[in-house]
């Protein structure tokens, strides 16, 4: 399972997110970059330009004719996804850290970081429910939207019910998760992560010691690995019928997953 390598960042992924057909991949990290890229090649297809920090997040609309981003650079930005061009400018008084399209791609929602004297911006709280017992560093949306997996730095990922957040399941591991995605078709979950980046230089950067590990989503047992990254892992996404995962070490990675894959059955 030889992956597709893309390099097109200077410092370490923040996130990745394929749009709906899964064709393009699009890519941002701790630089001021926003990339997007053939899935299926790796080929870059272009940079959307204009931020001035790091860019926490990314999001493309439902039929990928536009692009959202949001900044440590105190904006939100929406951009032609063909053209590059910034359609739009949002600013706020603190760092953009989520950002989001609805279905129609009229609305788009965003969050921002509370600091510097700064209320972050925040609407009515509807449900409430602590499970993790440190921070949650991602969480993502099955593709029916009916449940969501969050990813902690207690050393879990956990699975809940969208609607009333009930709490169904854990995987567990030896290290901080930092990024968790469910599989669109299959009862699996893929989950990335090690340890902090500041501790990376003390220990064994041997590779293959940053792996994305596959839990089966009813039964929480881990079933496999995939090595490669030679830095903690920090966005973690599934292709309709594959996977890609990016790391601190600024590396893109996309995996098409061999036939064993497909035709594996989880013995109980």
């Amino acid at each position: 399972m030889k992956p597709i390598l893309l390099q097109g960042h200077e410092r370490s992924i923040t996130q990745i997110k394929y749009n709906r057909e899964g064709d393009l991949l699009f890519t941002v990290a701790k630089d001021p970059i926003v990339n997007v890229w053939y899935s299926v090649n790796g080929e870059r297809l272009g940079t959307y330009m204009g931020h001035t920090g790091a860019v926490w997040c990314v999001d493309a609309d439902w039929d990928t004719k536009h692009v959202l981003t949001g900044s440590a650079d105190n904006s939100c930005r929406l951009w032609d996804c063909e053209t590059g061009k910034q359609l739009a400018l949002l600013k706020t008084n603190s760092a953009v850290r989520t950002c989001g399209f609805d279905f129609g791609g009229n609305i788009i929602m965003f969050s921002t970081d509370k600091q510097m004297g700064y209320q972050c911006f925040s609407g009515e709280v509807l449900v409430n429910v602590k499970e993790h017992s440190r921070q949650i560093n991602d969480i993502q949306l099955s593709r029916d939207m009916t449940m969501f997996v969050t990813a902690s730095k207690d050393n879990t990922a956990k699975l809940f019910d969208s609607t009333t957040l009930e709490h169904q399941k854990t995987f567990r591991t030896e290290r901080p998760v930092n990024s968790a995605a469910l599989s669109p078709n299959y009862d699996h979950v893929v989950l990335g992560g090690g340890q902090e980046a500041m501790d990376v230089t003390t220990t064994s950067t041997r590779i293959g010691k940053f792996e994305a590990r596959f839990f089966h989503l009813a039964f929480e047992e881990e079933f496999g690995r995939v090595k490669g990254h030679f830095g903690p892992i920090n966005s973690v996404a599934f292709h309709p019928d594959g996977k890609s995962s990016g790391g601190e070490d600024g590396y893109v990675r996309i995996h098409y997953f061999d036939p064993q894959y497909f035709e594996f059955e989880f013995e109980a």
